[in-house]
C-alpha cells in the first residue's frame, strides 16, 4: 500500500509464513507476501525483510529456490527457523540434522539482554520450536544471544548485517513473548504503525470493482462468518442488484443452520438469498467414500455441480456472471497454495474446477488476503451484528469433516507396536491407549495422518495433559494428537464401519446441537473460539465415540486446546450418554501438531 511502512516476508512454504504477515499487521504495519524468487527491485520501499519457517531443508536437493540478492537489500532482516538457516548458510555457516527434533514449546534463556530484540522481555521464555535441522556453525560476525535446552543456537544476531535468526517461532500463539520480539523487530526497522482494517477497505473496495467490473457476482453463502461477511461486503460495493447469494444444504449441516441463516440475513435486509435442499446430491457422491482428500474433492465438486444447475435453473448467463467465494487465507495456505507449502489438506473451495475459474479470472475472492481475526474486525467495521460476528468458525462442508469415515478395514498401530511407548507410559503413571482411527495433523511445517492416545487417567489436571500431550507426539511419530476421556461406557473401542449417510449425519447433529448449548449455557460460547465436535468410527457396546475439540484461536493457522471446568465436563457426558454415546473425548493437542478439525 502507497505511503504505509511495509515489512516484506518471504515464503518458504512454512504453514506459518502467512501467520507471520498477520502477527505484524496486528501490530500496525502492513506485510506483503514476496517469493524467495523475486527480483531484488520488488523489495524497493520496504522496511524489512523476515523470512519464513519452511518444510524444506536448506541443503536437500529442492529446497525451494532463493534468490541471493536479496540478502544484499540494505534493511533489516529476521529469519525464522528455515529463514534463519538459509541466512546463515548464505552467509558461510553451516546446518545439519539436529541430534533431538523439537516439536512444542521449549524455554529460551537468553543470554544477551543488551539487544534490543528482546526488550522487555523475562531471562526464561516459552517459545514454540518445529524443527529437525539446526545451525551447526556460525557465519562470521555472528553472536548466539538465546539458547533452549535442546538447541544451543536458538538465536543469533549479526549486529553489523542488521540481521536476526531465531530457531523458534515467534509468531506462533503458544511463544507466549512471541508478540513483543516481533514488535522489537518491527522497531528495529523504523516502521510506523499506521496499518488498521479501517484503512485496508478502501483498498479492497478499489480491487472488487476492478476485478468485476461490468459483471455481477454470484456467490455461496454457508452461513458462516466468512461467507456472511464476504456477502455483505459485496452488496455494499456492488450493490444487492448485481449479487445473488445461493445456500447450498448439503446435508451435513448443524442443526436447523439452513433455517437459521435463511431468517437472520433477511432480518438484515438481504432479499437477494436463494436456498436449495441439495443433501440427497452430496450424500449420493459421498457414498462408499471413506479416504479425507478424496471426501473434500467430492464435496467442492458437487458444490459446482449444484451451483451450476441452480444458476441454469435461475436463467442465469454464466458470460455475465462471475463465482464468489468466502476465502481466507488459511484454506489457501493448508491446500497447499503457495509454491513452497506443503499440503495439509485440500479445503472444498480449493479443488481443480475452482483453481481453474480463479486462473480463467472468473472467481472474485474479496476476503482471501485475510485470516479470521482481520475477517471479524472487517464485520465489525460493516457494521454486521456483534452476534453474527463472533459465532463459532464452521467449515463449508459442514459436518462433513466431522464425520470420520471407514471401511474399518485400515491397519492401525497397537501399543505394543511403538516401541519404548510402554517404558514412557510406566515411568509416566499413564492409563490409556493408542485408538485404531487416524486423523490430519500439521508437524514441522508437514502433513501427518496418525494416530490419538486415549488418556484414561480420572484426576490429571490440564497442565498435566498439555505436558503428556507434548511428549508423547513429539516422541512416538505413529501418534498426532492426544485426547483426555471425559466418559465412557464399559468396554474398549472397537474399531468399525462408518460412511457419510443421512442417519450418521443425524446422530452427530444430536451430539453438536448438546455440544453448543453447553457452551451457551457456561456462558463460555464467545470465550472458546470454536468447538468442533467428531464422531469416530469407534464403537464402545455398540454406541458411537465422540470428540469434542474446543480450541482458542484468532486466525485458525495456530490454537491452544481451551480449558473447561471439569465439574460441569461431568454433566456433559452424562447427556451425551444419555443421547446414545458410548465415550466423549476431549481433545487436549495444540495447534501445532493437530489441526483444529480432525480432516
Amino acid at each position: 500500500m502507497k505511503n504505509i511502512d511495509t515489512i516484506a516476508v518471504l515464503d518458504f512454504g512454512g504453514q506459518y509464513a502467512h501467520l507471520i504477515a498477520n502477527r505484524v499487521r496486528r501490530l500496525g504495519v502492513f506485510t506483503e507476501i514476496h517469493s524467495p524468487t523475486d527480483s531484488k527491485e520488488s523489495f524497493v520501499g520496504v522496511k524489512g525483510i523476515i523470512y519464513s519457517g519452511g518444510p524444506a531443508s536448506v541443503y536437500a536437493k529442492d529446497a525451494p529456490e532463493y534468490n541471493p540478492e536479496i540478502l544484499s537489500i540494505p534493511v533489516p532482516k529476521l529469519g525464522i527457523c528455515y529463514g534463519h538457516q538459509l541466512l546463515a548458510t548464505q552467509l558461510g555457516g553451516a546446518v545439519q540434522p539436529g541430534k533431538v527434533k523439537e516439536y512444542g514449546i521449549a524455554d529460551l534463556k537468553i543470554i544477551d539482554f543488551s539487544d534490543p530484540i528482546f526488550a522487555g522481555v523475562p531471562e526464561n521464555s516459552p517459545m514454540w520450536m518445529s524443527h529437525g535441522d539446526s545451525v551447526s556453525n556460525l557465519p562470521e560476525g555472528y553472536k548466539i544471544i538465546a539458547s533452549t535446552a535442546d538447541c544451543k543456537i536458538a538465536a543469533v544476531a549479526c549486529k553489523e548485517k542488521k540481521i536476526y535468526g531465531f530457531q523458534f517461532h515467534p509468531e506462533v500463539t503458544h511463544s507466549k513473548f512471541g508478540m513483543k520480539i516481533l514488535e522489537n523487530f518491527v522497531n528495529f526497522c523504523g516502521c510506523e504503525k499506521s496499518w488498521n482494517m479501517k484503512s485496508y477497505l478502501p483498498l479492497i473496495t478499489n480491487r472488487i470493482k476492478e476485478q468485476v467490473k461490468d459483471k455481477k457476482v454470484f456467490l455461496l453463502v454457508s452461513g458462516g462468518v466468512d461467507s456472511t461477511v464476504a456477502f455483505v461486503l459485496l452488496n455494499k460495493v456492488l450493490g444487492s442488484e448485481n449479487v445473488l447469494g445461493l445456500h447450498i444444504d448439503n446435508g451435513m449441516m448443524r442443526l436447523g443452520e439452513s433455517t437459521k441463516v435463511m431468517h437472520f440475513l433477511e432480518k438484515e435486509g438481504m432479499k437477494n438469498l436463494h436456498i436449495v435442499d441439495a443433501s440427497n446430491d452430496f450424500l449420493r457422491a459421498l457414498e462408499g467414500v471413506t479416504m479425507p482428500e478424496e471426501k473434500r474433492h467430492i464435496i467442492g465438486r458437487t458444490f459446482l455441480e449444484v451451483k451450476d444447475r441452480e444458476m441454469k435453473a435461475l436463467n442465469l448467463n454464466p458470460d455475465e456472471w462471475m463465482l464468489a467465494q468466502g476465502t481466507i487465507y488459511p484454506d489457501t495456505i493448508e491446500s497447499g497454495g503457495t509454491k513452497n507449502a506443503d499440503k495439509i489438506k485440500t479445503h472444498h473451495n480449493r479443488v481443480s474446477e475452482i483453481l481453474d475459474l480463479l486462473a480463467q479470472g472468473k472467481l472474485v475472492e474479496p476476503l482471501a488476503d485475510l485470516y479470521k481475526d482481520e475477517v471479524r474486525m472487517l464485520g465489525e467495521e460493516l457494521n454486521i451484528p456483534h452476534s453474527l460476528v463472533w459465532r463459532h468458525p464452521f467449515p463449508g462442508p459442514g459436518l462433513g469433516v466431522r464425520l470420520l469415515l471407514s471401511d474399518g478395514k485400515e491397519e492401525m498401530h497397537k501399543d505394543s507396536d511403538v516401541e519404548g511407548l510402554a517404558d514412557y507410559v510406566k515411568k509416566n503413571a499413564i492409563e490409556g491407549e493408542i485408538l485404531p482411527v487416524k486423523s490430519v495433523g500439521v508437524q514441522g511445517d508437514g502433513r501427518t495422518y496418525a494416530q490419538p492416545y486415549l488418556l484414561k487417567n480420572e484426576n490429571l489436571s490440564w497442565k498435566d495433559c498439555e505436558r503428556v500431550a507434548t511428549e508423547i507426539v513429539n516422541r512416538f511419530k505413529s501418534v498426532n494428537r492426544v485426547v483426555w476421556q471425559v466418559g465412557a461406557v464399559e468396554g474398549k473401542p472397537e474399531a468399525v464401519s462408518q460412511f457419510a449417510t443421512k442417519e450418521n449425519f443425524d446422530t452427530l447433529r444430536i451430539f453438536d446441537n448438546i455440544a453448543t448449548e453447553f457452551l451457551k449455557e457456561q456462558n463460555l460460547y464467545e470465550t472458546i473460539w470454536q468447538m468442533p465436535v467428531v464422531m469416530l468410527p469407534l464403537r464402545i457396546q455398540n454406541k458411537p465415540c465422540i470428540v469434542m475439540r474446543p480450541v482458542n484461536s484468532s486466525e485458525a493457522m495456530t490454537a491452544n486446546f481451551a480449558e473447561i471446568d471439569k465439574i460441569p465436563l461431568h454433566d456433559l457426558w452424562l447427556r451425551f450418554k444419555k443421547a446414545g454415546a458410548g465415550a466423549l473425548w476431549y481433545d487436549t493437542t495444540h495447534k501445532p501438531p493437530g489441526t483444529i478439525e480432525w480432516e
